[in-house]
Formats: structure tokens, sequence, C-alpha cells
């Protein structure tokens, strides 16, 4: 090694005092950051008596006056805090010392909604917005993970709080794609954080560290006999259990879509912030959009997995009927795909579509689609310019449209195949779902003219030929999108397509509803249905605006600016959170929703068949009625109240499952004499 000079020496002693001068500085820092507290309720209420001390030398943020700190936060989006978070020490230690974060929940619940001119007036007060902070960490045992990494070193997880209630209350959600100009989701959708069909519920849940609010998480209960909970078998789930992963690093759910209906087939549909479609359940009506397998079967899907036909699209909202899907693209074109037994599917004709295809019938290829709603037999359109389209099954009046009949009425075709006449209360169903009363050998006897006269085998043979043309191109305005034009200078925003009801939204948090009303469902105090929507008066005599609805079986929910919950409609089994007492409330009823014994508000409700599902502002899941699963039968024992889901929270950020795989059994080699003998065996000697 040669020998150094007098200046070689002189510059390493300068880099090693540069380097111990570093060391020792850092050194000070990690000490100055590990006094900093917990993110914690109860860590935050001791320390309120302690100044905050930023040195406003590092941020300029921080040289403002506190009023205009607080005034600059309640404008800033809840993406951009948690960016400010990651890149910002000062904001952190902001956010958990001082009044910042209630004062941004007061900004974000006291403010115009976006849906409307309506205000939403959820928190009156600072001393409100604190309380609201603290229930936010409620839900019990969560397991939610805390941002924290090495010693010294903390974030604050209020970013994850601030964009749940931003998504929930103010409809203000980005879809962000690599490279891409950021993407804002629709201001009302129906499933933002919760979906719910006859059997089954889904709902977001926070993901991993790299999801954010809400996350890649996806929890589901109830029925699973059709692979409708994504958990890879067919078992049922009593309680939220969440799926495991595999949807794609650093991609979340922005959109879960629960379909099925009474005819016990189920199936479930994703959005992701990519704009990618993900659906799993029943396939053999097409309605997951997966197309053909091999040997031109629809075979169910196990897990969630990607709808390749929508791959070249970016989509921004979807909806789950009861045998179709439909989703909405970033452009406002409307795909749909699954059974058109009755025209839902909007093709002008009632034949099936195992694919999405575009909606181009009634003018919508040049309508700009806002957001879609599905129904057991119909599907509901709202544009950009608050125009709602309606095709489908028109009984009842859940068109809000008159319309001309079909070329071959499908109950007609059905009437008079089990010996009885169809009343106007028949759970109308394709016929490949009905079973026939009469025996296979009875029928076969009778085509070959055995026991039966000529006339009647003719009389047969018409009903089978109505049956084998319910699919065929069909002229009726049903199976065609059309305006429905008793709205006009109505700016409607939002709809929900029931079993056989409809909910609109309008600009003003006024409700409209039409269709079978016979269980008081459509809440206007009686039980007559309407063919065309009207406006619900309850709510304007009592001066209340609504900001969230949803129409399930024969029974409704909304949800008030004011974070009160509203129902009406059928209430057996404690279906509805107002007792278990058979009955029909015919207006609305407020509900009465409980978390940690102290009451809550809500920002969205759901409603299935059977149960109905509430989503609290402090992220807490509470369930009315409830679906029977392993073999039990379906309702809620007890008071009827809603029941809060225990260890669970929409936005607290929770570990992912990891799928457990067992590891092979390697192959063993054998002895001779065991090689020998087991040669013996095989061979039959002695």
């Amino acid at each position: 090694m040669p020998k150094l000079s007098l200046a070689e020496k002189l510059e390493r002693k300068e880099r090693l005092a540069e380097k111990r001068e570093a060391r020792r500085l850092a050194k000070e820092k990690a000490t100055q950051a590990a006094k900093c507290p917990d993110d914690s309720p109860s860590a935050t209420e001791s320390s309120n008596d302690v100044a905050t001390t930023i040195d406003a030398k590092e941020c300029h943020i921080f040289s403002l006056s506190n009023d205009a700190l607080n005034h600059f936060l309640s404008f800033l989006p809840a993406r951009d805090l948690g960016a400010l978070t990651l890149t910002c020490r000062q904001m952190n230690e902001l956010l958990v010392k001082d009044d910042a974060r209630a004062f941004y929940v007061w900004s974000r619940l006291a403010k115009k909604s976006t849906t409307g001119s309506s205000d939403v007036n959820m928190c009156r007060n600072i001393d409100e917005a604190r309380k609201i902070v603290e229930q936010s960490y409620g839900g019990g045992d969560t397991q939610r993970l805390k941002m924290k990494g090495k010693a010294g070193k903390w974030k604050s997880e209020f970013a994850s709080y601030a964009r749940f209630i931003q998504e929930t209350v103010n409809g203000h959600s980005v879809m962000n794609v690599g490279g891409r100009t950021p993407t804002m989701l629709p201001s009302f959708v129906n499933g933002r954080f919760v979906s719910t069909s006859p059997e089954h519920t889904l709902c977001r849940v926070g993901g991993g560290g790299y999801a954010g609010a809400g996350g890649s998480g996806v929890a589901s209960s109830g029925v699973g006999k059709r692979g409708q909970l994504g958990h890879g078998s067919r078992t049922d789930e009593r309680r939220l259990k969440m799926m495991v992963g595999g949807i794609g690093y650093r991609i979340r759910i922005v959109q879960v879509a629960a379909g099925g209906g009474l005819v016990r087939v189920a199936h479930s549909i994703l959005l992701t912030s990519t704009g990618r479609v993900l659906s799993f359940g029943t396939g053999q009506y097409g309605a997951l959009g997966q197309g053909f397998s091999g040997g031109k079967q629809l075979p169910d899907i196990l897990r969630p997995t990607y709808i390749d036909a929508l791959s070249g699209v970016r989509c921004v909202c979807v909806a789950a009927g009861e045998l179709h899907s439909a989703a909405v693209t970033v452009d406002g074109d409307l795909y749909t795909w699954g059974d058109g037994f009755c025209g839902q599917l909007g093709h002008g004709d009632k034949g099936p579509c195992v694919s999405p295809e575009q909606v181009t019938k009634g003018g919508l290829e040049d309508e700009c689609i806002a957001n879609v709603a599905l129904g057991a037999r119909h599907s509901l359109v709202v544009t950009d310019d608050g125009e709602v389209f309606s095709f489908g099954l028109g009984h009842f009046g859940v068109l809000g449209r008159s319309y001309t009949p079909y070329d071959h009425e499908p109950v007609g075709a059905l009437d008079g195949m089990d010996g009885g006449d169809v009343d106007e209360n028949f759970n109308f169903v394709p016929h490949h779902h009905q079973e026939q009363q009469h025996p296979l050998g009875e029928v076969n006897a009778n085509v070959n003219g055995e026991g039966r006269n000529g006339n009647e085998i003719d009389d047969l043979m018409a009903h089978l030929d109505l049956i084998s043309n319910i699919k065929l191109k069909d002229s009726s305005d049903q199976c065609i999108p059309k305006l429905i034009d008793s709205l006009a200078g109505v700016n409607i925003v939002g709809a929900s397509a029931g079993h056989r009801h409809s909910l609109l939204l309008d600009n003003h948090g006024c409700l409209y509803s039409c269709g079978a009303g016979m269980t008081g469902c459509l809440g206007h105090g009686d039980n007559q249905s309407q063919m065309v929507p009207m406006r619900i008066k309850d709510f304007d005599d009592r001066d209340i605006k609504i900001i969230q609805i949803s129409a399930g079986v024969d029974m409704s929910m909304a949800v008030s600016t004011m974070g009160d919950v509203y129902a009406w409609g059928k209430t057996d089994g404690g279906r509805l959170g107002l007792g278990t007492t058979p009955a029909h409330v015919t207006l609305p009823t407020r509900v009465k929703v409980v978390s940690d014994s102290n009451p809550i508000k809500a920002v969205d409700v759901e409603c299935g068949y059977v149960h109905s599902v509430i989503v609290g502002l402090n992220g807490t899941i509470h369930t009315c009625g409830e679906v029977g699963v392993d073999g039990n039968v379906d309702g809620q024992d007890g008071s009827g109240e809603p029941v809060q889901e225990n260890d669970f929270n929409i936005w607290h950020r929770v570990a992912e499952p990891v799928e457990k795989v067992a590891k092979a059994e390697r192959w063993k080699k054998l002895g001779k004499y065991e090689v020998k003998g087991r040669q013996r065996m095989t061979s039959g000697s002695n």
C-alpha cells in the first residue's frame, strides 16, 4: 500500500470529521423525534395542554397563523393531505397535537354537497368535530396497522379517515392511473363502500400499507353457495370476512356491487382504481361478463377475475342486478351483459349477452352517462344533464313511463304451463327457472298424442313455440332505453332500482319514487302503486334533504344531510331496524344508529331482501335483519334494531390475509425390501 502524502492525510481527516458531525446531527434529530407522542385519541387528548413548537424556517406553510393554516387545510383534498404528511414531518406533528384534525372534519361535514345545492350539516361546531374524530377509532379490536417505521419516525393516520369522509359525504374520489390524467369518479353511486343482494353483502375495508383508506381489501358475508363471496370456496360466512389479495400491487377497490335475486343466484362486481372491472359468482346467465369457457360453458367463478372484454376501456361506475350487470366508462358509454329476458340489457331484444356490449339504442350513444342502477328486471341510467332513461320489464310502473307491450309477453307465455293462472304478484323468473309441476313422463305422453286430443297437443306446442320465440327481437320499447319525460325540468343526480320499485334523487335533495307500493315502500303513506315518479312529500313537509338512497325488495332507505337514516316498507325480521314485528311502514321513519353506546351519524345505506346495512360516520358497519346462513332461517332475533359488526371498521388499515398454501409432500424413496414387498402385493403372488 503506497504511503499517503501530507495533503491526502489532511483531506482524509476532514472527511472523517464531516461524517462524525453528520452522525451527531442525525442522533439529535432521532432523539427529538422520539419525544413525539403516538397518533391515538388518548395521546392527542394528553397533549392538548402542550404548546406546539414548529420551526417556521423549515416549512413555509407553518409560517401562517393558526386561522390561516386551518383555512388552508379546509381546501386541501384528502389525497394531497396524505402526500403532505409523507413529505413534511411538521404536518404529522400538527395533525397530532393541534385541533387541525377536528377543523378539517368540521369543514367537510358542514358544507355544500357536490350532488347538488343541499347543505351537508352533520357537524355543527368544533366540539362535535372532536367527538367525531375520537369515535373514528372505534369498531372494536380491528387490528389496525399503525404507520410506524424505525424508532423515532412516525406518520399520522388521519389522512386515511380524511379520504373516507371525502368519498362518502362529498362524493369526491380520484381514479389515478400512472402516466395519465387523474379521473374523477361520479359524485353519486350505489356501492361506494357497501353493497347488498338478497343473499350476501360486500364491503370495502382498509388494505395494506400502500393501498390507503378503503384500500384493496374487500370483505364479504352471507350465503356463498354460488361463489359470490370470493373466498375460493362455496361456504357461508356469518360475519364479514376479508378476501385474500391478489388483485394487484397498489390497486385500490373504489366501488363494489352485489347482484342477485329471489331465484337463488348471486354474483359480485368490483371496480378498481385503474378502471378495470372484476367479477365472480354465478356464471350460468352470463352476468359475470367472462364469456364462454371451453366447451361453450358458463362456469361459476369463485375468486375475483378481471373481465378481459373491458380491458380496453376505463370504467368509472359498475352495477349488478339479479341476472345482469352494467358498467359506465370514463367517456360516458354504457356497457351491459347478462340475461336480457325482459329487455333489461337495452340492446333492443330479449337475448342474453355473455360479454359486455355497448348500449347504443334509444340515443344513449350520444348521451354522456353519469351512473347506472340495476334492479331485478329493469335498469335506470342517469346522464350528466340530469335526465333518466329506463328499460326492462315495466310491470308495476318501475320504468316511470308508459311503454308498449311485448310481442311475446313473458308472463303470458308461462301462463298455463303449470295448470294455474299467474296473478299480479307473480314472482316473474325466466322459464328455465320454473319448476314444472307435472312429471316428465306425462309431458312425453301428451306430446306423443297419448292421453290428450289433438287440440290439447296444439295448445301445448303453441306454448312451447311462445317460449322458444321469447328471446327473439321484440318491438316493445321496454327493450330500448327511453327517456322518462315526466321528469322534464328536474335535474336527477342519482337512482336506485329495487325489486319492483325505483327511487330517484334530484340535485336539491328531493326524493321521487315509482313502482309497486303494496308494502308502503314508495313512502307516500299508502299501498298504492305509481306509474310515474312521485315526489315524497313527507320529506318536504319536514324540510329533510337526502344525499344517499337505496331500494331493496319491497323496502327503501335513505340518508339525510344531517346524517340521519330513514326507512320505510316491509319490516319483517328487523330488516329495516324498526323492530321485528311484521308490519308495513308507509312513511319514512327514523332509524336509531348506536356505536359503542353512543348515537352516531350515518353516511351510507344499502337494502337487500331480508337485511340492510348502514355505514356509520366513524366507519363502523351496522346490520338490520340477517341472512340465514348454513341452513338457518332468515331474520333477526331480539329488538330488531341495527347491530354493529364487531371488530370491523371500513377506514382502518388492516393487514390483508395471506392464503396458506400447504407444502407438497416430497417424493420419498423406498428401500429395496419395501419395493419388493409392494411388487409382490401388486402381482397377487403368495
